[in-house]
């Protein structure tokens, strides 16, 4: 199981039609997204540069162009050329590339906001679109600058191949993980595989910033992103305006800690559900159902034949409990798609798992992650962490424990050198800084963000009570992010905006947030609503 603190792509009414797709059995084959291919960028060559330093390259205007997909505009592009390891910098070169969506009124030629993905492991370059999207206001008066990290997107990814084959059929159960890690790392034979951590990853950006001349970077930073903000925080304050980290993994964190923080977005779920009259009413036993099929998987796998949900044709299903366990957890990043996941835990109880396969659909690109790289990540800045009583509490938690194994074995292949221990110190800064933390978010709860406040001495930290991860994006969040890039302060940031409830109604079947009628209902309760409008109220 992966770190996985990501940036997921919203899927909105897509994930709904994909269940209920998948339910009524008659898929054609529509995907709900798919992450921009390397194919799809036109990246020209640019001048190169070395290593940042107080000695920087004289500034380099852009000169060239491309397209990525979802943004209509021509945008500026290019990569600066780094050493792998920056302790041989006469050694092996890699670029880095980067992408520059100009602002629509450049009033400030000196500053940009760099937006950071999450991860590890996704790029950058191909969550374009939603970044631009989100970043609209700030984009009116900033250039946005997107940047891929090491040994993700364009620059010298470090992706694992699996090879050709289904992922529904595929027993993960039988997977050794020892040998799978020893598989990807033979992927990467003239790679140093050590040198792909979070703090090489800074000195790139900052050797990015150099190159386009900017002096002063706004950062917003998602999930891992965060991560990469706070270190740029540490490294490089006097190239820093603002930073707003969203969906914070403060420095202090431990990686295993994730484990905990999912098992709290289910039993959230299952509150929800409970508090919310139609979905209590439909799913009255919703907690005691999920039990059901955890204990059903744990005997072993269950195999059937079913329709593809991207397909629809058909296909065999292995259906693990780690499969289960990560279709309901991806499901519960976004708040529309958290509302379908009642319904496809009640009939998977029945043991219909079509509705269930939808929301697995939206889980099998891996959110786009390099897994080499985040190996590199995991196993250099978190796996050390580990305490041995942290170790015990991991087995009471399947999640914890499936991920525990897996990151050792990983980790006894990738054999990084552990960071020093001042990398878990926390984050001193008087930075203006805007933290954003959703309530019920599975990934990185508050209790995150107030631990990375410790010694923030000019920070604001706001809790979205309706949000799940990535708070800007569902939420008022954007505006206040666009005010703390205008003014430079976090003094005035008003997070009453953030109360209004944006979470979709629970849907009780898959077709309706309205229960489905009865053969002795009237005619009249025929004419309810089969879908409402995404007004964001609760039942």
């Amino acid at each position: 199981m992966r770190y996985s603190m990501t940036h997921r792509k919203s899927h909105n009414a897509s994930a709904r039609f994909a269940i209920k797709r998948s339910e009524n059995r008659w898929l054609k084959g529509t995907q709900g997204h798919k992450l921009l291919g390397l194919s799809a960028l036109m990246l020209a060559i640019c001048s190169s540069v070395t290593w940042a330093s107080d000695n920087a390259v004289n500034p380099i205007p852009p000169t060239n162009t491309c397209y990525v997909e979802g943004v209509s505009d021509r945008l500026n592009c290019g990569f600066v050329t780094v050493p792998e390891n920056p302790n041989k910098p006469d050694g092996k070169q890699i670029q880095v590339h980067y992408v520059v969506l100009p602002a629509v009124k450049n009033v400030n030629h000196e500053e940009a906001l760099l937006a950071i993905a999450g991860g590890p492991g996704q790029s950058a370059i191909d969550n374009a679109a939603s970044f631009d999207s989100m970043l609209n206001k700030v984009r009116q008066q900033r250039d946005i600058l997107l940047i891929d990290q090491r040994g993700t997107g364009r620059s010298n990814l470090l992706n694992c191949d699996a090879g050709e084959q289904s992922l529904l059929a595929f027993n993960d159960d039988n997977v050794d993980s020892l040998v799978e890690a020893q598989k990807c790392r033979d992927q990467f034979p003239d790679t140093d595989v050590t040198q792909y951590g979070s703090l090489n990853a800074v000195k790139d950006f900052e050797a990015v910033r150099a190159h386009l001349g900017y002096k002063k970077l706004h950062l917003y930073g998602i999930s891992y992103g965060t991560r990469m903000a706070q270190l740029y925080m540490r490294l490089y304050p006097e190239h820093l305006a603002t930073v707003t980290l969203d969906g914070i993994v403060p420095m202090q964190q431990s990686v295993l800690e994730i484990g905990s923080a999912i098992e709290r977005g289910f039993d959230l779920l299952f509150k929800d559900c409970q508090e919310t009259a139609a979905c209590h009413a439909e799913f009255p036993e919703l907690k005691a159902e999920f039990d059901q099929v955890v204990a059903r998987l744990t005997e072993g796998p269950v195999m059937e034949q079913v329709h593809d949900p991207v397909t629809g044709e058909k296909t065999l299903l292995t259906l693990t409990r780690a499969k289960f366990y990560g279709a309901i957890r991806m499901a519960l990043y976004q708040t529309n798609v958290r509302a379908l996941v009642p319904h496809a835990i009640h009939q998977a109880a029945k043991e219909n798992y079509q509705p269930l396969l939808g929301l697995y659909a939206l889980t099998t690109d891996g959110a786009g992650m390099a897994m080499g790289m985040h190996a590199s990540v995991v196993c250099g800045e978190d796996i050390h962490r580990i305490t041995p009583a942290m170790r015990e509490q991991a087995k009471t938690s399947y999640v914890s424990k499936t991920m525990l194994e897996s990151l050792e074995a990983s980790c006894s292949v990738w054999k990084v050198p552990p960071v020093d221990a001042s990398f878990s110190e926390p984050i001193k800064s008087d930075i203006p800084t805007l933290l954003l933390s959703g309530e019920i978010d599975p990934a990185t709860p508050p209790s995150w963000g107030e631990l990375a406040m410790e010694k923030l001495t000019n920070a604001k930290h706001l809790v979205a009570p309706y949000a799940t991860h990535g708070v800007a994006y569902q939420s008022c969040a954007n505006n206040l992010v666009a005010e703390l890039v205008r003014t430079g302060s976090v003094k005035d940031l008003d997070g009453e905006c953030l109360k209004k409830d944006v979470r979709r109604s629970f849907y009780l079947n898959a077709s309706s947030v309205e229960p489905l009628a009865t053969e002795d209902a009237t005619h009249s309760s025929q004419d309810k609503p089969k879908d409402k409008p995404s007004t964001g109220a609760k039942e």
